[in-house]
């Protein structure tokens, strides 16, 4: 039985481009898509926040010029890209699942309402929550945080490229110490910069655990779910 009964998936929208910088590589979304099958077979309840960044993002047009609230929808629209892809890797593994879009795209996406989310969990399908918040100005790790606490979830995974927070980034900083275990206050004291403050203080807020960790080995979204030590968990 997984630790975890309930729990929310959040992925950065440049895993799915793979070793390319943009765009959607079919064969990481097979794999990734495997992965999830994984966990779902284990009997946990899964939802799925995916960002836009392999498309755009908003932050980084809006510092090269453009209207940030334009940026910011144009990112919302590419995550509702990158979640009919996920949806469809995974119904080709025979997964049932559900796209909710705070973005009013009907011909693609059910619309985001808390309780019809709630009922396709119920149901065992995966539910795959797309357009960010539906709001400009707010990151996807802060629709993640919302969503998660919206459902239920018992905790917010975040799936990224390093094996969890380190005190600086190692890439740059010779020696930086990896943390196993954090408080919120750690994270907002040490300025921490992992997911942004909104999404700090929802989780907070919620008493929902976050667990930061490396997606890139397979099998670690499974051990997750299961509970094993993995990554950085930041809690009360």
């Amino acid at each position: 039985m997984p630790r975890f009964k309930r729990v929310l998936l959040k992925l950065s929208g440049e895993v799915l481009a793979g070793d390319a910088r943009f765009g959607i590589q079919p064969s990481v979304l097979r794999e990734l898509a495997e992965e999830i099958r994984d966990v779902k077979s284990d009997g946990a309840d899964l939802g799925i926040v995916i960002g836009g960044g392999n498309i755009i993002r908003g932050v980084s047009a809006a510092n090269e010029g453009m209207d940030r609230a334009t940026a910011d929808y144009m990112g919302m629209m590419a995550s509702v890209m990158n979640a009919v892809a996920m949806q469809d890797a995974l119904e080709k593994l025979g997964l049932s699942t559900r796209v909710l879009s705070a973005l009013d795209i009907r011909e693609v996406a059910e619309p985001y309402i808390r309780r019809r989310a709630v009922r396709h969990l119920e149901k065992g399908r995966i539910v795959i929550f797309a357009g960010g918040t539906g709001n400009p100005y707010f990151t996807t790790d802060t629709a993640a945080a919302l969503r998660a606490a919206e459902i239920g979830a018992d905790a917010v995974l975040k799936a990224t490229k390093v094996d969890g927070v380190y005190s600086a980034d190692p890439a740059k900083v010779a020696g930086a110490a990896r943390y196993e275990r954090l408080t919120y206050d750690d994270v907002v004291r040490q300025g921490l910069a992992f997911m942004d403050q909104a999404a700090i203080a929802l989780c907070r807020e919620n008493g929902l655990p976050i667990v930061v960790f490396d997606m890139t080995v397979p099998g670690n979204i499974r051990k997750v779910v299961a509970g094993e030590s993995i990554g950085t968990v930041i809690s009360d």
